[in-house]
């Protein structure tokens, strides 16, 4: 007689031919051993996918926390009264451009006169060029400080209508009040 021998978590063996107990009794152990190696092998890897999913989680955990300080502004950018006062006394001494709106790409500072500008005078004053303060970010680092409005030597009109336009896009209305103050308070060519 031939049996078809099949453990519990499914393995099925090959035929058995039944002719003593004895040699019955060794095959089922047999195949009691390879369901336990398949069960424990199925165990590890349900334990593996599992870690894998911690991880991945963990990963994702991580990734999400270092981007956390470049994510969409809240309110973390803070009004730079010192720069509005700067901007202020520039406007007095007739250092300022009523130039029209649109025009900011243009006269807007490169990265690399921003630079240069740094070297040369410092972050105390790259700041006061700037009308918002990020405090997530060090004192010396050109992440720090939002809203440009003139490009080292002069106030722009429309540097300051940009940083309006941005700060109430975001929802930062001292800025954007500011912003448009300094800007009105240039004067306008005849």
């Amino acid at each position: 007689m031939i049996l078809d021998a099949i453990c519990r978590c499914g393995h099925r063996s090959t035929k058995l031919a039944v002719l003593s107990r004895t040699e019955l009794r060794s095959n089922w152990l047999q195949i009691l051993t390879n369901c336990r190696e398949i069960a424990r092998n199925a165990i590890m890897k349900a334990v593996i996918r599992s870690n894998a999913f911690v991880h991945s989680v963990a990963i994702a955990v991580s990734l999400f926390a270092i981007g956390a300080p470049a994510a969409p502004p809240g309110k973390n950018i803070e009004f730079n009264k010192s720069a509005f006062t700067f901007a202020m006394e520039l406007i007095k001494e007739r250092q300022a451009i009523a130039d029209g709106k649109g025009a900011w790409t243009k006269h807007r500072p490169s990265p690399r006169e921003e630079n240069e500008f740094i070297r040369l005078h410092g972050f105390a004053q790259y700041a006061k060029w700037h009308l918002g303060i990020d405090r997530r970010f060090p004192e010396n680092s050109k992440r720090r400080y939002k809203f440009p409005y003139g490009d080292f030597k002069n106030v722009h009109r429309c540097g300051l209508l940009a940083a309006k336009a941005r700060a109430r896009q975001y929802g930062y209305a001292e800025i954007g009040n500011a912003a448009e103050e300094l800007a009105r308070s240039i004067p306008q060519p005849n």
